[in-house]
């Protein structure tokens, strides 16, 4: 099972990261062979890259959790009341279009993609990039690859992205063939025109 998936030495992972023996240096691992190590590691948060490679990302800390919670909370209460679209935590897997398997800490789908998906594929990795994604950065991420991930997002579909680094309290906001623009310890961030009405406050994030 494990055994069986290809081997290499650069495993994305972060440095304090504990990694099971058995998955260090997977590589070229199919969505099958992901979804297998998905249900057999549950305490894990995996990625794959468009490539086959094995992300593997440590559990959060209480600080990171709560910034986590917040932030989904938030979007949740927003898109309750918008009815559009559907809010997801930071657990959810989507297949993006370039064949990654990504988990955004925070993301929104509009209701018409979600409702053409199957019962099936529900209970899945949705096959989409979503609409709306934000990446919280935590203590152990690595700010270039975060920068990468979400231009990922944006070639894949993405039509809004933030990426919240509360360490230099700035918000990277991401939109189609747009420039970045970066948020300077903004009190609030606006998810117009594709998120209308939500505005993110961010003391509690900081």
């Amino acid at each position: 099972m494990i055994n069986s998936f290809p081997m290499a030495h650069n495993l994305t992972q972060p440095d304090d990261a504990y990694i099971p023996p058995e998955l260090i240096g997977v590589t070229h691992m199919t969505h099958e062979q992901f979804e297998q190590v998905c249900h057999e590691y549950r305490k894990l948060r995996l990625e794959l890259t468009s490539t086959g490679e094995l992300i593997v990302m440590p559990p959060t800390s209480p600080l990171t959790g709560m910034r986590n919670s917040h932030l989904t909370y938030e979007l949740e209460v927003w898109a309750r009341q918008d009815l559009t679209g559907v809010c997801f935590g930071n657990t959810t897997g989507f297949i993006l279009p370039n064949n990654a398997i990504r988990e955004p800490d925070a993301s929104w789908v509009r209701r018409e993609k979600w409702n053409s998906l199957s019962q099936q594929q529900k209970d899945r990795f949705a096959p989409f990039c979503p609409d709306f994604v934000a990446e919280l950065r935590s203590r152990t991420d690595q700010l270039p690859v975060l920068l990468r991930k979400m231009e990922e997002y944006m070639a894949n579909g993405a039509s809004l992205g933030w990426l919240i680094d509360p360490s230099t309290r700035r918000v990277y906001v991401y939109r189609p063939k747009e420039e970045v623009v970066v948020l300077e310890n903004p009190e609030s961030v606006s998810g117009e025109p594709l998120l209308p009405g939500f505005n993110l406050q961010m003391a509690e994030l900081w």
